[in-house]
C-alpha cells in the first residue's frame, strides 16, 4: 500500500480507517517522488494508491499496472478514478455568511481565475451574498503555480490598489490562506486597519500559518481528516473488487475558525467601534465594562443604548461572547485542561467558566470538545 501524501490530518483519517478495519502495510511517499518518477509505482506490487498530487501520467501508469487509485487532488476528475475533494461552493457560502452575520453590507472576494477550486469558492461566496442582498466585489488574478518573491510583491501591490477603492468597512474573503496573508500585507501597505476597516478571511485553515500572522488570520476550515477517511474507505472497496471508479465525493467544510482578522462587527459609530476593538483585544485579560467605557470615551448609558441598538446585547455580554469564542478555539485546537483554558480566557475559577460557557452554548466545555474532535462522520 502506498500513500502519496504529506497532509497530517488526511493521514490521520487514513490511519483511523485502517485501525478499525483490516491492517495495511503502508508506505508514505512523503517526498512526492511518485509524482515525477513513475519508477516508484513499478518498484513494488502495490495493492493500491492514495494520491493528493495526482498527474495524468500517474493515472495512466496505475491503470496499466492495474493498481487501484484514489485521487485527493482538488482538480477536475480523471475518468474512472474515484475522487475525494472539498465542497468548495459550501466553503464560499460559509465565508459569506461569516461576514453577513457580523453586519457587513460591503463584502468582496479575491481569488485565482485559472483554478477551478478557486472559482467554485468564488461562486459560492457570490451566491450567498446575492441571496442576502449584500453588495459584493470580485478581484481575480492568474496564479502562476509558484510563489516567487517577484510575483508576491506584484500581487500585494495589486491587492492594495484594489482594496483601497472598496467602501469601508468591508469584509474580504480570499480563496486560500496564502492569498489572505497577501491581503493583510496589502492592507498594511495601504494604511488600512485589519479588521476595523478591512476584515480578512482565508480558507483551508492552515493553523500554523493563520496563528503566526498578525493579526491572527480567520479561515474557513476544510475537513482533511474526513477526506483521508473516505479515501481509505473507497480504496478498500476498490481493492476488494467493489465498483466505485466513477465516485466523486464532496467533503463538507468544518466551519469558520474566527480569529482576530475578522472577529469584528461592522458598525459606523466611532464610539462603538472603539469599544468593540478594545473588547476583542482585552476580553480575556480580566476586562471590566468601566475600562471599556474609559477607552471608548462614552458614558455607560450611552454605550449600553448603542450596543443594544446595533447588536441586541450589552457591552458585558459582548465581553462574555468573546471569551466564549476563545474557549471554543482552545477546546478544539489544543489539548489543554479546563483549568488552563480558564486562565487563558480570563476566568479565575474553572467552575465559573463552565457555568458561563453552558449558559451561552447550552452544552458543557467537555461536550463541546467531544463533538468537535476529529473523527469519521457517517450518514
Amino acid at each position: 500500500m502506498m500513500f502519496h501524501e504529506e497532509c497530517t490530518p488526511m493521514l490521520r483519517g487514513v490511519a483511523h480507517y485502517e485501525r478499525s478495519h483490516q491492517p495495511w502495510q503502508a508506505y508514505l511517499d512523503d517526498e512526492a517522488k511518485a509524482k515525477t518518477d513513475l519508477r516508484w509505482l513499478r518498484s513494488k506490487p502495490w495493492s493500491g494508491v492514495i494520491s493528493r498530487h495526482t498527474t495524468p501520467e500517474m493515472v495512466e501508469e496505475c491503470r496499466r499496472l492495474k493498481i487501484p487509485l484514489v485521487d485527493l487532488s482538488d482538480t477536475e476528475p480523471y475518468p474512472d478514478v474515484p475522487k475525494i475533494r472539498p465542497d468548495n461552493r459550501a466553503l464560499g457560502h460559509l465565508g459569506a455568511e461569516h461576514f453577513i452575520e457580523r453586519g457587513f453590507r460591503q463584502v468582496a472576494f479575491a481569488g485565482f481565475s485559472n483554478h477551478g477550486w478557486a472559482a467554485e469558492r468564488r461562486d459560492g461566496f457570490v451566491e450567498a451574498t446575492r441571496l442576502a442582498g449584500v453588495r459584493c466585489e470580485v478581484f481575480e488574478v492568474d496564479y502562476p503555480g509558484d510563489l516567487t518573491p517577484t510575483w508576491d510583491e506584484a500581487q500585494t501591490k495589486a491587492l492594495a490598489d484594489w482594496v483601497k477603492g472598496l467602501p469601508k468597512p468591508v469584509g474580504v474573503m480570499c480563496c486560500n490562506d496564502m492569498q489572505a496573508l497577501q491581503m493583510m500585507a496589502a492592507c498594511q501597505a495601504a494604511d488600512l486597519l485589519v479588521p476595523e476597516e478591512v476584515a480578512v478571511l482565508g480558507a483551508n485553515n492552515d493553523a500554523i500559518r493563520c496563528e503566526l500572522s498578525f493579526p491572527p488570520l480567520s479561515s474557513v476550515a476544510t475537513d482533511p481528516f474526513q477526506s483521508g477517511f473516505r479515501a481509505a474507505e473507497l480504496l478498500d472497496q476498490l481493492m476488494t473488487g467493489g465498483d466505485v471508479a466513477s465516485a466523486e465525493v464532496r467533503i463538507d467544510p468544518r466551519g469558520v475558525v474566527a480569529r482576530q482578522s475578522s472577529d469584528v462587527l461592522a458598525v459606523n459609530d466611532r464610539n462603538v467601534a472603539a469599544a468593540l476593538s478594545y473588547i476583542r483585544e482585552h476580553a480575556c485579560s480580566g476586562l471590566t465594562v468601566d475600562q471599556v467605557l474609559r477607552h471608548a470615551a462614552a458614558s455607560r448609558s450611552q454605550l449600553e443604548k448603542k450596543f443594544r441598538k446595533f447588536f441586541g446585547r450589552s457591552p458585558q455580554a459582548e465581553i462574555r461572547r468573546v471569551q466564549v469564542e476563545r474557549i471554543k478555539q482552545l477546546l478544539v485546537e489544543t489539548e489543554y485542561p479546563l483549568k488552563r483554558i480558564a486562565e487563558l480566557a480570563g476566568f479565575e475559577h474553572v467552575e465559573y467558566m463552565s457555568v458561563v460557557f453552558k449558559r451561552i452554548t447550552l452544552i458543557t466545555p467537555g461536550e463541546y470538545r467531544r463533538r468537535h474532535q476529529e473523527g469519521p462522520k457517517r450518514a
